[in-house]
């Protein structure tokens, strides 16, 4: 099971301010234990909103709002991917990581699978190809 983690931004984060290098050092170390059993497929920290933009898609063309943004609970400081065999697994994993404050939100990525007959087979095996590609371009 895929899972996306959520890391929360907060002020500091928005303001650009980097960890201290103690911080880093177990950060690392974190992510060296998570690829080294196989759970961790990326990890990132995001800029700040100051340095994003929003697309917002309605009637007519898509409208492209520059940040800054207004931190909010939905404000996202960075991401892990994870792969593990249970909620239950990527719970444990997750409430290791070495922060001293703040929230990180859990959320399983859809499989194909997950949408059964939903999913019409020519899109399946389209998608298939596509993980193939990407996984192909990955390895070159």
């Amino acid at each position: 099971m895929r899972f996306m983690v959520i890391v929360k931004a907060d002020k500091n984060s928005e303001a650009g301010t980097l960890p201290q290098p103690d911080l880093f050092e177990k950060m690392t170390r974190f992510n060296e234990e998570l690829a080294k059993a196989g759970v961790m497929l990326a990890g990132e920290g995001l800029h700040p909103t100051a340095k994003g933009a929003r697309i917002r898609f309605g009637d007519k063309q898509p409208v492209v709002t520059q940040g800054p943004f207004s931190l909010t609970s939905d404000t996202i400081a960075g991401f892990w991917l994870i792969n593990t065999k249970s909620k239950e697994e990527a719970i444990e994993w997750m409430k290791r990581a070495p922060f001293g404050g703040g929230e990180i939100e859990l959320r399983q990525v859809y499989e194909a699978e997950d949408f059964g007959a939903h999913l019409p087979a020519e899109v399946r095996e389209r998608e298939t190809r596509l993980r193939e590609l990407l996984e192909a371009k990955k390895a070159s």
